[in-house]
């Protein structure tokens, strides 16, 4: 009988507070010495439940990228990451994956090659390399995807525009897709036009309207997504980005939402990714 109860007690505990068998990742502040920017940087990485208790196994890995004038901290402080990736890997909504959370940089905030600030270099050459061989990560395409928010959406396009070979799925939230007159760039400056030109420089709608059809092929080898919101200021420059897609026959799905440029929307679009990049991971 003792015992008969005491199985109803733990029944009706986890109905009642179901969050006490939720699985719960780990969030890990890393570094490197990067040679190519001649400093030392910081990176964050969420590790799932099961990663310390299976020394064998391999995971699946999503490079989730930063905003403009924001930092790797961004998605661990503000985003709730760790909380949204432990809700639906509890819930089977998500596959357990490793998230790993770059910095662009504070001053010159840029995902892109330029002076003697060459991230793309950096990304590709030094810190995937050794992110995936310090952690327990599937190196190939069909375990990788690359996500981002605003300038970090715009990043993520275009690395998957350069690099069709490395990644499955682009799920961009967002995306800062081109030079824009905005409140963060009005004072006159060195660094913002720095970052400005550069964004323009990898226009990514006049980079897919330019695409030859051998390189338009190697994109069709990539799943896109778009996800933005109905009151975001980025809204036609992603919708410009869809309707070249088109044109070139690169299929991609376009998500439109009630919302603005806001925490509050790529949180809700983190929830939407990360099933969906689960799905075709």
């Amino acid at each position: 009988m003792r015992n008969a109860i005491n199985l109803l007690t733990c029944i009706v505990l986890c109905c009642a507070f179901p969050h006490i068998a939720a699985a719960r990742g780990s969030y890990v502040v890393d570094s490197m010495e990067s040679a190519i920017l001649g400093e030392v940087r910081h990176f964050a990485v969420y590790l799932p439940e099961s990663y310390n208790n299976s020394p064998q196994r391999k995971y699946p890995v999503l490079y989730l990228l930063h905003g403009g004038g924001g930092s790797w901290r961004d998605w661990g402080r503000v985003g709730n990451m760790a909380r949204i990736a432990d809700r639906l890997i509890s819930a089977r909504e998500a596959r357990e994956m490793i998230i790993v959370m770059p910095d662009a940089g504070t001053t010159l905030m840029t995902y892109f090659n330029g002076g003697s600030w060459n991230f793309e270099d950096h990304f590709f050459r030094e810190f995937m390399p050794l992110v995936e061989s310090r952690y327990r990560i599937v190196s190939e395409k069909g375990s990788r995807a690359i996500a981002g928010l605003s300038m970090g959406g715009q990043g993520s396009i275009m690395y998957g525009c350069h690099r069709p070979d490395l990644f499955s799925v682009v799920y961009a939230m967002s995306a800062y897709l081109y030079k824009m007159d905005l409140s963060m760039f009005k004072e006159d400056s060195p660094v913002n036009r720095d970052i400005q030109q550069r964004v323009e420089d990898n226009n990514a709608v006049k980079y897919i309207s330019g695409l030859s059809e051998d390189d338009a092929s190697a994109l069709r080898t990539v799943t896109w997504v778009i996800d933005c919101g109905d009151d975001d200021f980025t809204y036609r420059a992603n919708v410009e980005f869809s309707l070249a897609m088109k044109e070139k026959g690169i299929p991609l799905q376009i998500r439109i939402f009630d919302g603005a440029h806001t925490w509050e929307y790529w949180q809700a679009a983190l929830g939407r990714a990360l099933p969906y990049i689960s799905a075709n991971l």
